[in-house]
């Protein structure tokens, strides 16, 4: 299969705008041991693009080299070789910085701060005027969930997880960035705050946002990423459109209640009735006149899927494949 990264811009890009992330063989090699005589690779010449607007997510097992890639990316560490552009300046170029935000897995945030003086610390870095501020930070704080009254008196010392979670959201947002870099940012979070969080992506998106990030919640990822690439050992083994890698299909697996038989078996040919009343089958066709028809009947969806491969059995079966492919060789 053919990367995206290799892929001429033509089947990925019709507007001719450069992308926001590029890289071309990128390679880093770490020296450890007592006396730094020993190599261990931790990224191998990996080649990807990114562009203005899309939702990118960088998967792989622990280990894979994902958070090595993100370093490399923000300039934190420097590639042993290989080259990469951000939003057009070469990687490690300080005028970028100022038009990216980035939330680590672990966000370090000083305890001793409220919400509201940590965002003003943080403005302050980026030289926001103070007038923007206090325009800026409600807004912030409105958008990750968190009311200006906690943000102004209580102090991040007693936070819960999801919550300096969304705070280190808000301050990746403060200089309202570009392109924002999330590393794991449902890492430790509740199903509500897990919510939360997609709900802050799909807004970013929403307002024209580039956004990166890596998480091993597959199925998060699966709903809100435009393309993805996975990592094994160090190495881009597969990148993609979701629908190129995991394949299109017109028929939906489908959970529904009510409506009437006769007319379900028409839309649903292996019409099966549970015993809690519902009904299990596959519809084929046009999916929205099924939901009018069911609709009109009186009927009621309580699921539907596109019958594919999920990208957690995609992913597993990438993994696997390279593994033993690393056997054999």
């Amino acid at each position: 299969m053919m990367s995206v990264a290799d892929a001429p811009d033509s089947q990925i890009n019709t507007t001719g705008i450069p992308p926001v992330v590029l890289t071309s063989e990128l390679r880093k090699v770490y020296r450890t041991g007592f006396f730094l005589n020993q190599k261990v690779v931790s990224l191998k010449s990996c080649s990807l693009k990114v562009y203005k607007g899309e939702t990118f997510g960088l998967l792989g097992p622990n280990g894979a080299g994902k958070t090595t890639l993100l370093k490399l990316l923000l300039g934190i560490i420097r590639p042993t070789s290989g080259r990469g552009l951000l939003l057009g300046r070469p990687l490690g170029d300080r005028t970028v910085k100022e038009r990216i935000g980035y939330l680590s897995e672990n966000p370090c945030l000083y305890d001793y701060l409220t919400a509201w003086e940590f965002l003003q610390l943080a403005a302050g870095l980026f030289q926001i005027p103070k007038k923007v501020q206090r325009q800026r930070i409600p807004q912030l704080l409105e958008l990750v969930g968190l009311s200006q009254a906690d943000a102004r008196k209580k102090l991040l010392r007693r936070y819960s997880k999801g919550m300096l979670q969304r705070v280190g959201m808000a301050q990746a947002l403060i200089n309202d960035p570009e392109l924002v870099f999330l590393d794991e940012p449902m890492s430790g979070l509740d199903p509500v705050g897990r919510y939360q969080m997609r709900e802050i992506i799909v807004t970013l998106k929403a307002s024209g946002k580039t956004v990166f990030f890596n998480s091993h919640i597959l199925s998060e990822v699966e709903q809100l990423c435009d393309r993805i690439a996975i990592l094994a050992q160090g190495e881009l083994i597969s990148s993609g459109f979701l629908d190129e890698l995991l394949g299109t299909s017109n028929v939906y697996h489908v959970k529904g209640q009510g409506g009437d038989w006769e007319i379900l078996k028409k839309w649903v040919p292996n019409l099966e009735y549970q015993p809690n009343g519902s009904w299990l089958g596959e519809v084929q066709g046009d999916a929205y006149d099924f939901l009018a028809s069911l609709r009109l009947m009186g009927g009621q969806l309580i699921a539907m899927n596109l019958s594919r491969p999920s990208l957690e059995e995609f992913f597993v079966q990438q993994i696997q494949r390279h593994n033993n492919s690393q056997r054999i060789v």
